[in-house]
């Protein structure tokens, strides 16, 4: 069992307003983004949304990322399972998320895969997949989300921790193990387990569209020291850590390196993994995610 933050219950008539008000941010992120976003138990739903998942993954050899019994037997059991239509194409589905429950008294959700058809990406239909999650969660009195993403993808680290606020809570070592697929390849499948706090104004507030915007460069203009850089031809390159405040870079496409250049992409893996996970192992928290590449961290016990 990994360590998360405590969820925190609320009183019945805040959680009342609380999931109100998530669901009216969930209605509105689906307009903003076109489409809509409902749970699916229709087998043909369900056959979709494993084509979506196999078409973005393209796992290797009959490594499926989901299969449709499982969904089936996902939803019948009461987990999360949900897709997003494109209002403007007759209803196609064009992204999927789903999850499960984590053990009774945690009241956690485990999101554990999540996409979006690269047709529709940057309209924020993953953002509309991720609100309608927390709706869904709180009505059921879950007050926390947590999912696992690869902390060397900048898209997704400010996908999570900028544009959602949820925190970094470990880092996990090839926590997959090999997938081979067309999107990690032959890299180790190095995680970061991050925690949603729903209940938080953090979230309620980037769910309306308010995101935690961090800019590393006032950051070290401000003090912070940077753990983990680039040097001039894109190596990493790891500095002595000082002050309360570090900053931890990560490539601009390690995708592309792991195509192109898969030594570099390895090297920046095991740095992230030394610097990153270092620190959060020794109590440091990410408090942001500066999307042109750098992660911001705090020494809880300089506070």
């Amino acid at each position: 069992m990994t360590d998360l933050p405590a969820a925190t219950p609320s009183a019945p008539e805040a959680d009342h307003r609380l999931v109100a008000d998530a669901l009216t941010a969930a209605d509105a992120a689906a307009h903003a983004a076109g489409c809509h976003v409902w749970p699916i138990s229709a087998l043909a739903d369900l056959e979709a949304a494993c084509r979506l998942f196999e078409g973005i993954w393209k796992p290797a050899g009959e490594n499926a990322l989901a299969t449709t019994e499982l969904l089936r037997a996902m939803d019948k059991a009461g987990s999360y399972v949900a897709a997003a239509f494109d209002g403007g194409a007759g209803d196609e589905l064009v992204g999927a998320c789903i999850g499960f429950f984590g053990p009774p008294p945690d009241g956690t959700l485990h999101s554990h895969i999540a996409g979006v058809s690269a047709r529709m990406r940057g309209r924020s239909v993953g953002f509309a997949l991720k609100t309608h999650q927390r709706g869904w969660a709180l009505q059921r009195g879950a007050t926390q989300v947590s999912w696992t993403f690869d902390p060397l993808v900048r898209r997704n680290a400010y996908f999570n921790i900028g544009k959602l606020a949820a925190r970094p809570a470990q880092y996990l070592p090839n926590f997959y193990g090999p997938m081979n697929d067309g999107i990690n390849g032959a890299d180790d499948t190095d995680r970061l387990l991050v925690a949603w706090q729903l209940a938080e104004p953090e979230a309620a507030a980037a769910c309306h569209g308010r995101h935690r915007i961090t800019d590393a460069e006032a950051e070290r203009d401000g003090g912070a020291a940077v753990a983990l850089g680039a040097t001039a031809d894109g190596r990493p390159l790891a500095l002595p850590v000082s002050g309360p405040r570090s900053l931890v870079a990560v490539p601009e496409d390690i995708e592309s390196l792991r195509r192109g250049d898969p030594r570099s992409a390895a090297a920046w893996r095991a740095a992230v993994r030394e610097v990153l996970g270092g620190l959060l192992a020794d109590g440091w928290q990410v408090t942001g995610f500066d999307r042109a590449g750098w992660y911001l961290l705090e020494d809880k016990d300089a506070q």
